[in-house]
């Protein structure tokens, strides 16, 4: 776990996590490797992105990588629900890392949407 207060570095790097570990599971179990692979770039991206707008240039620079962060998070929702529909994955297995990366998205929504109109 991230040592830092930040809670949406918290949260994202808890998720990215718990990406990965779903992620060895399906390839190791399910011999699944085309959306592991695209849920494994998504899922990390969102935390690799935040971590980079912690050091953003601008204002506008962290915006921007939010945004992206955001994008990343929303694409996440999207292949977690795809292995759900497909039963790749049990609905149980899915529901917590479902609850996790709506609230981030919420959060990264919020500071988005609050930091556009600080500019």
């Amino acid at each position: 776990m991230v040592k830092s207060e930040n809670i949406i570095q918290q949260k994202t790097f808890n998720l990215a996590l718990k990406v990965i570990r779903l992620v060895k599971s399906l390839e190791k179990e399910q011999k699944e490797y085309v959306l592991s692979k695209q849920l494994m770039r998504s899922g990390t991206a969102i935390g690799a992105l935040v971590r980079e707008a912690e050091h953003a240039e601008s204002k506008r620079d962290f915006i921007h990588k939010m945004s992206i962060s955001l994008k990343e998070a929303n694409e996440t929702r999207y292949w977690l629900d795809l292995l759900k529909e497909s039963k790749l994955i049990s609905s149980d297995q899915l529901i917590q890392l479902q609850t996790e990366n709506t609230e981030i998205i919420k959060i990264l929504a919020a500071i988005v949407k609050s930091s556009k109109s600080n500019i």
